[in-house]
């Protein structure tokens, strides 16, 4: 099985698609005129609005709602394999695929916002609506539908239960049975309650696990401070293969970071802007910037966390891909969890295990839930907002999460890393094609933010045909003022 997974891994996970999500990010960064840099201060402010229609999203909630999605196993293990695959070099290109990913984010949240459509009393979008609304191709929405149902549904829970599982059996001593059936009655609990229920459970965890996180980390930082410029030096002479040890990994560094990379920030998998077609605002750009921020939230301070604690208290492997290790610090420790618990260990001795574990439980839980969600959100789009099928889904989703937690991690990731690169294949093509209306809509905002009015968006004006939820509230406003 194993075998089989690695082949499928390595036709979806060529280096044609980690160059087209290099070449289409940068791409969105020069055409926004760097965007990520010359409104960083509009997107941090855009982050902490909490103001929403009654029964609806705020982008605060919303921002959290995807931050619940990125901020996962991927930040502790994830980080974890990059840095033992592909050296300390890998967090370089973890770093790149950040920065540019704000852009791509930004791109792919503000078409989930211009073509969003109202189901019940819930915003629904994401790339299945905007690719179907934006090409005028129903197939092609329906194609990364059924996808991103499939691999959300059946296989990227199980990497967050299994995180969770193995975690907690180093921690506690618990075997991953009784973990996994903890967490999917906790899950149960949640998904049941529809996503305005997800979003007031992610409002109050997310930003308790993100902050603990980081305080233990910097922590961590200062209590070895010395050691900081060398191993900041360290990941950048690794990234480019001028390091000695570390020299024969170049290819190694890019591969594995930009693929950690855009599983932890998850920009262009085309899953961000499920969360962003919740929240309730007057422009489309305004998500698309609370997006981009998230991006930055998820990678560049608590990937960076996890990279830190692990590299400044050398508590790392790293293999040599034709075998054997490059470097073996740790003796015999599987890549993943156990890397960061070690770190942690290593200056809070008898907390370390724990401390992670109890990490790794807060940020896989929201994971899994916005995971749930996402599957939803497509089973919607496919079928219609059918309470007997969503319940069937919830079902499938606690069952492999249940499978998830206690099966062999190795395989559990490869099955993973199929489902991400199918989705990320279809959505960066998708928003690259869709590039223009968001463009119009960026120039539409600053031009109204230079006149000093709150921007509100109007589809028509723009000619963005097919913005059929923003088309309709216009149309109410002008009939409330006549």
């Amino acid at each position: 099985m194993q075998a089989i997974v690695d082949a499928i891994n390595s036709i979806v996970w060529s280096y044609a698609l980690i160059g087209l999500i290099l070449v289409v990010g940068l791409y969105f960064t020069l055409s926004t005129r760097f965007i990520q840099i010359r409104h960083f201060k509009e997107m941090f402010k855009r982050t902490l609005d909490r103001s929403a229609s009654k029964n609806n999203v705020s982008s605060y909630q919303a921002l959290l709602m995807s931050i619940a999605g990125r901020v996962g196993i991927g930040n502790i293990a994830g980080v974890a394999t990059a840095i033992g695959l592909g050296g300390p070099g890998a967090i370089f290109w973890m770093w790149v695929m950040a920065f540019i990913g704000m852009a791509t984010s930004f791109f792919e949240s503000t078409l989930g916002q211009i073509f969003k459509e109202k189901v019940g009393d819930e915003f629904r979008g994401g790339p299945a609506y905007y690719l179907s609304k934006g090409l005028g191709k129903k197939w092609v929405g329906s194609l990364f539908a059924i996808t991103i149902a499939f691999a959300y549904g059946f296989l990227l829970t199980g990497i967050q239960a299994n995180g969770i599982t193995a975690s907690f059996s180093t921690a506690f001593n618990i075997k991953p049975i009784f973990t996994a059936i903890f967490v999917c009655i906790l899950v149960s609990a949640v998904i049941f309650g529809g996503v305005k229920r997800f979003a007031k459970f992610s409002e109050v965890v997310v930003p308790f696990m993100a902050l603990a996180y980081i305080l233990i980390a910097l922590i961590i930082v200062v209590m070895n401070i010395s050691q900081l410029p060398d191993i900041i030096a360290l990941i950048f002479s690794s990234a480019f293969g001028t390091q000695e040890t570390f020299g024969g990994l170049i290819g190694a560094a890019i591969a594995w970071g930009v693929k950690r990379g855009i599983y932890s920030n998850e920009a262009g998998q085309g899953t961000a802007p499920h969360a962003a077609s919740t929240a309730d605002v007057s422009h489309p750009i305004k998500q698309g910037l609370v997006q981009g921020m998230g991006v930055f939230i998820d990678t560049i301070i608590v990937c960076s966390a996890t990279a830190f604690m692990i590299l400044i208290t050398g508590k790392y492997n790293v293999e040599n891909p034709a075998g054997g290790y490059v470097v073996n610090h740790i003796g015999n420790v599987e890549i993943g969890v156990g890397y960061t618990q070690l770190a942690v260990d290593s200056v809070f001795q008898g907390f370390g295990n724990i401390f992670v574990a109890i990490a790794v439980f807060f940020f896989a839980v929201t994971t899994l839930l916005f995971i749930a969600y996402v599957a939803e959100t497509n089973i919607v789009y496919i079928f219609g907002d059918n309470t007997m099928l969503k319940n069937a889904l919830r079902i499938i989703v606690i069952l492999s999460t249940f499978y998830g937690g206690i099966v062999s991690a190795n395989l559990i990731w490869s099955i993973a890393d199929i489902g991400v690169g199918l989705i990320t294949w279809i959505n960066v093509i998708g928003i690259f094609l869709l590039r223009k209306p968001v463009l119009k809509a960026l120039k539409d905002y600053e031009q109204q933010k230079a006149l000093g009015v709150d921007p509100v968006f109007n589809p028509t004006k723009l000619g963005i045909k097919n913005a059929t939820f923003w088309e309709d509230r216009n149309q109410e406003i002008d009939q409330d003022k006549n």
